[in-house]
């Protein structure tokens, strides 16, 4: 009978998972200590539906919003992300990102960085969200209908 070897199942890495939220947008984080995303041979430490954070939201803004969690716990170029991210569009998914980036570093070490994140106002959840449509109102949410005048 043929000797039958199993191939070896890769290491499974630790990281700290979080859910981040905005909108509609919903962002699960996964937050590695080391300094590379497994499955991903790119330089960036950032990696976003399976794409680089530089592709994914392209612009000097965005990129100071999504470094801003790292510069306040000074953990910039020490902890790797990935991160899938589903809903809404642009500017609420990164919203959602960037939450989901401060729970999860907020899970990896309370006492150390939960003051500097939760004084910035990162670890708070934005509630804005689009308000529903009402029955009567002309298909607006807040529209009323003209009165006639005489």
């Amino acid at each position: 009978m043929a000797d039958k070897t199993t191939p070896k199942k890769p290491k499974k890495l630790s990281y700290t998972y979080a859910v981040g939220r905005r909108k509609t947008a919903t962002a699960r984080v996964r937050l590695f200590s080391s300094s590379s995303v497994p499955g991903f041979t790119g330089s960036s430490q950032l990696v976003v539906n399976d794409q680089p954070v530089e592709t994914y939201f392209p612009g000097e803004l965005a990129k100071r919003t999504y470094t801003e969690p790292f510069l306040l716990t000074d953990t910039l170029g020490k902890m790797s992300v990935s991160a899938r991210i589903q809903g809404s569009g642009k500017s609420g998914q990164l919203d959602a990102l960037v939450h989901g980036i401060a729970r999860a570093l907020s899970a990896l070490d309370a006492a150390k960085f939960r003051a500097p994140l939760k004084s910035a106002g990162l670890l708070t959840r934005d509630p804005r969200a689009k308000e529903r449509r009402k029955v009567g109102k002309g298909g607006k949410a807040r529209r009323s209908k003209q009165s006639p005048k005489r």
